[in-house]
């Protein structure tokens, strides 16, 4: 969370993500979230809610329950980014007045993740965006100890594995399965980035994805691979990039070698 340069290539990418959804410029990022406004619901130091902020919102919060973090972050940024001290499931805005929220890599965090979503369904407007990272459940590598299988074990089996390799006292963090994470967004419609993103990092300032040699020949591969073969790897892929509207609504952007494909969401 207090890596600069990592949070704001997160930023960047993220940035890109809603520029494509929302079929503006991928030429100026600076004008990608013009006229909005946008806020960051978990957003620790304040990187990525400065990088929404210089994508041209016409208004930007950045809402967190870290008091100490808000103030740091309000000290660097606060000439052009609201810091608000806020539970994610009491957000403290009127209903539909956000047009773009970002919750990213957040919920395995919170207590109740899905009375967050729950209130970001609230405060979003009728044609409004939520960008959201989702890590899965079954990504055999856990991101946060770099622990093989750490998620999906039982809690105290899981706080057992974290104590014996020394790296924490106990295991907070709680991940679903992709299964879980569409009944969580099951009031929204959802379209998948995930693949987009991986098949043209470029596209989505995510270049570092594939360095060299070996990850060119990964980016082809995955550029060529049928969409159906790409499908049967879902259910493990480590974290899912959607976007999210209350409404119906479609990618505006260039076609992609993977396109955005609609995720069902279910109760």
């Amino acid at each position: 969370m207090l890596d600069e340069e990592k949070r704001r290539r997160k930023a960047a990418k993220i940035i890109a993500v809603l520029a494509h959804f929302l079929g503006r410029d991928a030429g100026k990022p600076e004008e990608a979230l013009s006229g909005l406004t946008v806020g960051d619901v978990g957003c620790s130091a304040g990187f990525i809610a400065d990088e929404l902020a210089a994508a041209g919102a016409r208004r930007t919060l950045g809402l967190d329950i870290d008091v100490p973090g808000l103030r740091r972050a309000a000290d660097r940024f606060g000439s052009r980014v609201g810091f608000v001290c806020a539970d994610g499931s009491r957000l403290p805005l009127p209903d539909g007045s956000v047009d773009v929220l970002v919750f990213n890599h957040i919920y395995e965090h919170v207590v109740d993740p899905d009375a967050v979503i729950a209130d970001m369904h609230r405060v979003l407007s009728d044609d409004g965006v939520l960008y959201l990272g989702l890590g899965n459940r079954l990504g055999v590598m856990e991101p946060h100890y770099k622990l093989p299988f750490l998620s999906y074990l039982p809690p105290a089996a899981a706080d057992r594995y974290v104590r014996a390799s020394g790296r924490a006292d106990h295991y907070y963090e709680r991940f679903r399965t992709r299964t879980g994470l569409r009944r969580m967004l099951a009031d929204f419609h959802v379209w998948d980035y995930t693949f987009p993103v991986l098949a043209a990092p470029e596209r989505f300032a995510g270049g570092e994805l594939f360095p060299g040699a070996v990850g060119r020949a990964a980016k082809a591969t995955l550029e060529r691979t049928p969409r159906p073969a790409l499908r049967a790897l879902l259910p493990v892929v480590p974290t899912y990039l959607w976007v999210a509207t209350k409404t119906p609504r479609r990618p505006l952007g260039a076609a992609l070698p993977q396109p955005p494909e609609p995720v069902r969401t279910s109760r």
